[in-house]
């Protein structure tokens, strides 16, 4: 039986195949999907020790909005209902903010990849979440990463068969591989 809400979170700071498995493993085990986009804005990034890189701004290149569009149309292309998901902020770096966006009595689904993972495990854990972890690989185990994706695209490499058709086309209508391309630029100086 699925569950009746299911909430998902992660950075999406590149939407890429790896976190299409994720969402569509989310979306399967619940009738109304809540993705939760963490990092919404630059007030909420907050430095973890266990994963220094996600605070960079050169890793964190796209707005919540940006990210809002590409999630919506990477579902929609993928054939999921518009009305089977919603798109909402989640300050996991500020988990007493997460209530404002998420309902408590949704099941929280997870993948568990580094101590950064754990982390974000054990907070919802505190907050008295009900979770559910979908999977636990290595970083080695990824198929694809946000970081691979924006490397590509700063080295001027084809970074299409990366991402949904739609996610490269909502990149490259709106010039965003510009702006990656200049935050990894500043970043190295």
């Amino acid at each position: 039986m699925k569950d009746a809400v299911g909430v998902i979170h992660g950075r999406f700071q590149m939407l890429h195949y790896g976190h299409m498995e994720y969402l569509l493993a989310g979306k399967e085990r619940c009738e109304r999907l809540i993705i939760g986009i963490s990092n919404p804005d630059v007030t909420l990034v907050k430095f973890n020790g266990a994963n220094p890189h996600r605070s960079a701004a050169s890793s964190n290149p796209l707005s919540f909005f940006e990210r809002y569009e590409m999630i919506r149309l990477a579902l929609l292309e993928a054939g999921v209902p518009r009305e089977e998901f919603d798109i909402v902020p989640f300050p996991i770096n500020y988990p007493e903010l997460l209530f404002n966006y998420v309902p408590r009595d949704a099941k929280f689904y997870m993948t568990i990849y580094d101590e950064w993972s754990e982390d974000k495990k054990r907070v919802l854990q505190e907050l008295g979440c009900e979770g559910e972890v979908m999977w636990k690989r290595s970083n080695e185990e990824k198929e694809i990463s946000g970081t691979e994706v924006r490397a590509a695209i700063t080295a001027g490499e084809d970074w299409s068969h990366l991402v949904p058709k739609s996610v490269y086309e909502y990149v490259q209508a709106n010039d965003l591989a510009q702006r990656i391309i200049a935050l990894a630029e500043e970043n190295q100086n």
